[in-house]
């Protein structure tokens, strides 16, 4: 039975040309394609169109679940379940419970952005077509790769080995699933 296709994967050797390609692949509209490189280069998500991720939002979320339970877990015990007065003071103040909610928002909110970014970027993935390639890899050490998906609405097999090789691609390989 023959593979599935995953699409194709091409290699350039500078950051200026892979930016280059990332724009080119950009502007010919496809959705479902990566740029891959052995370290950050800044103005890629911007050359790929990529929207904010929404990690921040998730931490932030996190942060305001950790105070409110602290406060509410202070507020609880203390005006609440097991009411003490010691000394006159209230039952109940934020300047007592500031302490357990500062911890608990740094811990939430760790949490949240770890479970975030897990969920988002949709970890553990313990196989990738891409790492069947045997010069994939360089990706850590020296040279820069697009991979464009089959199942995008744009992908034509021809036309898309034409765009890469229009940009630059060298090795431009057809992936198997």
């Amino acid at each position: 039975m023959p593979a599935k296709p995953y699409g194709l994967i091409a290699m350039f050797d500078t950051p200026t040309a892979i930016m280059r390609a990332a724009e080119g692949v950009r502007d010919a509209g496809y959705k479902f394609w990566d740029v891959i490189t052995p370290f950050p280069i800044h103005g890629m998500d911007r050359a790929m169109g990529v929207r904010r991720s929404l990690v921040p939002r998730i931490s932030l979320a996190g942060g305001i679940l950790g105070f409110a339970t602290g406060m509410t877990l202070i507020w609880w015990s203390g005006a609440h379940n097991f009411k003490l007065t010691v000394g006159g003071k209230p039952l109940f103040s934020p300047l007592f419970a500031f302490p357990i909610s500062y911890e608990l928002t740094i811990l939430f909110t760790a949490f949240a952005t770890i479970i975030g970014m897990f969920v988002l970027n949709r970890l553990p993935m313990h196989y990738h077509a891409v790492m069947k390639q045997p010069y994939f890899q360089r990706a850590t050490d020296d040279r820069f790769f697009v991979v464009i998906e089959a199942r995008d609405p744009a992908y034509d097999r021809a036309a898309t080995r034409a765009l890469l090789e229009k940009f630059g691609g060298r090795e431009i390989t057809e992936l198997e699933e």
